[in-house]
């Protein structure tokens, strides 16, 4: 099993189906990989094309014989509409499929898509918009492992 590291750039989005009668949407995202939930700050006040910037990691298990066909390396992004006298909106969804990526990044150590758009998607799958996401994976170096703990144990 090769273990690594997801990063998520969560960047930008831009014609994003408007919630809000009055005034401008609060928007936010949450990312899904697996079991492991992250979420974005509140765009407050940002509205159809609200700006993050942000990075989220995630922990990844690939096996070694790369033939797992059950498992879906997805990213799913949730993006919501934060209210404050409600419940919250729902704004529409994005999937990235990241099998490649980490693939790639397993074999040669690393591996990175710059900043692409992807599209947003109500529950029907009528666009909603566009999320802009870069993304790049990391193999955690197996010898660097074996050094901290052969350092760790020579320090006692």
């Amino acid at each position: 099993m090769t273990r690594g590291t997801l990063e998520v750039l969560l960047v930008d989005a831009s014609e994003l189906k408007n919630t809000d009668f009055i005034g401008k949407m609060d928007p936010y995202v949450v990312i899904q990989f697996g079991n492991q939930r992250r979420k974005s700050t509140v765009a407050r006040g940002e509205g159809r094309a609200p700006l993050w910037n942000e990075k989220f990691t995630f922990d990844v298990e690939y096996p070694d014989n790369a033939r797992d066909e059950h498992h879906q390396y997805k990213l799913n992004f949730t993006i919501m509409d934060k209210d404050r006298f409600s419940r919250d909106d729902f704004v529409g969804e994005s999937t990235i499929y990241v099998r490649d990526v980490i693939s790639l990044g397993v074999q040669n150590g690393t591996s990175e898509i710059r900043a692409s758009t992807y599209r947003v998607v109500l529950h029907n799958k009528t666009y909603s918009g566009e999320i802009r996401i870069g993304l790049s994976f990391t193999r955690e170096d197996k010898t660097r492992d074996d050094k901290a703990i052969y350092l760790g144990g020579s320090k006692q």
